[in-house]
């Protein structure tokens, strides 16, 4: 199990990079709203392992930049983060929580509740679908 906590948008760049878009340099991975956000964080001990950013846009949820260092994929940690987001955000009035995703990790997204709701699409090279799930009023 990972602690589950606040972060700083700072705090979340180098997981970013070096997960998402290792590539590029750190400034790619920014989001200009990055400051409007809530940031998570996922920690085993001091170390941490997987971030999350939250955005609320129109009554909706949005996820973006969702990494976990790859020697700690496969442990259920990104399952414990996101059920932990929407338990946090189900009863706050929000109509859906969406995001883009990597077509390489539908399945994933599935196996949580979530549902592709539109054709695949390219982001720099790299085939994204749009997903989402109604929250609970």
């Amino acid at each position: 199990m990972i602690s589950i906590h606040p972060i700083t948008a700072e705090q979340t760049l180098a997981i970013r990079q070096q997960v998402l878009w290792p590539q590029h340099p750190i400034e790619f991975c920014r989001v200009a709203e990055d400051q409007q956000g809530q940031h998570f964080g996922g920690s085993l001990g001091d170390e941490l392992v997987i971030v999350a950013s939250l955005f609320t846009e129109q009554g909706q949820l949005r996820l973006r930049k969702f990494a976990c260092l790859e020697r700690y994929q496969g442990r259920g940690f990104g399952r414990q983060l996101l059920q932990h987001l929407i338990e946090q955000h189900q009863y706050k009035g929000l109509e859906r929580f969406w995001f883009d995703a990597r077509c390489s990790a539908i399945g994933f997204y599935q196996s949580l509740g979530f549902s592709v709701c539109s054709e695949s699409f390219d982001k720099h090279g790299v085939a994204y679908v749009k997903m989402e799930q109604a929250l609970k009023p």
